[in-house]
């Protein structure tokens, strides 16, 4: 696994968007606010909204709703976990996903966690399980259909998906299983990285000492939930051959079901930002995960 501390990926995300023109610069009119906040506010609303739920009891245990707002019967449920070295982030910055994924007829539930820190391997895999298994019991009122949840993320969010549809042990501490999960996503995200090169990432997995079944790929199996795997094919934060297309290759000598997708035209960070409105042009990400979500019984390998 590669990657950046948290000044050097902002300063990526605004060279890229400083390049970057739509419809007479309108980034640069909004040149003083975060990436993240130019492309929520560029990203239309429409989607019901739910605020800062609590799926547990301490601070960063906090999550935010998304529902089409004229939704009618259970709709799949898309539970996303954002990146950033699981050293930073917040539910907040990631409202576009909600918002697009929303007005695709999915319920979305974007998570917080517990950073490092705070706290170390595996503390923020027990948050994620826990927003799982909260989604389950509650999501019902708000449109979803607990029998119909997938779990998604981004970069280190896609390391919590993979753990929380891979390796039981999460999940089953809050009396739920992987195959209770409709599917799984995974955007850029690192599956296989030991050694740990990073130094930002090494002391979040205990290094030296990081124990190996901390790698999804260890956790492949014939069971695993169907997955859908995208990347950004000239990454240079997380290596795509050996994250995305080795944890694909293992998948499938397992017998499971996953799909594997790369783009050209995004980089690590805009392969997530391809899901706003204002950059759908880059990728076809948001495609492709309606499709997987709403796809033919065939494509998800389950009854919908």
């Amino acid at each position: 696994m590669m990657s950046l501390p948290e000044h050097k990926t902002r300063r990526t995300w605004r060279t890229w968007l400083a390049r970057l023109t739509l419809a007479g610069s309108v980034i640069a009119l909004l040149g003083a606010c975060s990436p993240l906040g130019i492309i929520n506010g560029l990203t239309p609303g429409g989607a019901r909204a739910f605020t800062d739920l609590a799926y547990g009891s301490l601070p960063r245990q906090r999550l935010d709703v998304y529902a089409p707002p004229n939704a009618s019967g259970p709709l799949p449920v898309v539970v996303f976990f954002y990146g950033g070295n699981w050293q930073s982030g917040s539910r907040t910055d990631y409202a576009f996903v909600g918002r697009m994924l929303a007005r695709r007829g999915m319920v979305v539930v974007v998570a917080d966690y517990r950073l490092y820190p705070e706290v170390r391997y595996p503390d923020f895999l027990l948050d994620a399980a826990q927003s799982v298994a909260w989604t389950r019991r509650n999501i019902a009122p708000y449109g979803g259909d607990p029998d119909r949840i997938f779990v998604m993320g981004h970069s280190a969010g896609a390391y919590n998906a993979a753990m929380v549809a891979l390796d039981g042990r999460w999940l089953g501490r809050f009396g739920m299983t992987p195959a209770m999960l409709r599917g799984w996503i995974g955007l850029a995200g690192p599956y296989n990285f030991l050694p740990i090169e990073n130094p930002y990432t090494r002391p979040v997995f205990l290094y030296p000492d990081t124990p190996q079944d901390s790698q999804p790929i260890r956790h492949a199996s014939h069971a695993a939930p169907p997955a859908l795997l995208v990347a950004a094919s000239r990454d240079e934060l997380v290596n795509p051959s050996t994250n995305t297309g080795a944890l694909a290759a293992r998948l499938r000598e397992q017998g499971a079901s996953v799909t594997e997708k790369s783009f050209d035209r995004v980089s690590h960070e805009t392969l997530v930002a391809s899901l706003s409105a204002p950059l759908q042009f880059l990728a076809p990400t948001l495609d492709v995960i309606d499709a997987f979500v709403h796809g033919p019984r065939e494509a998800l390998g389950v009854p919908r």
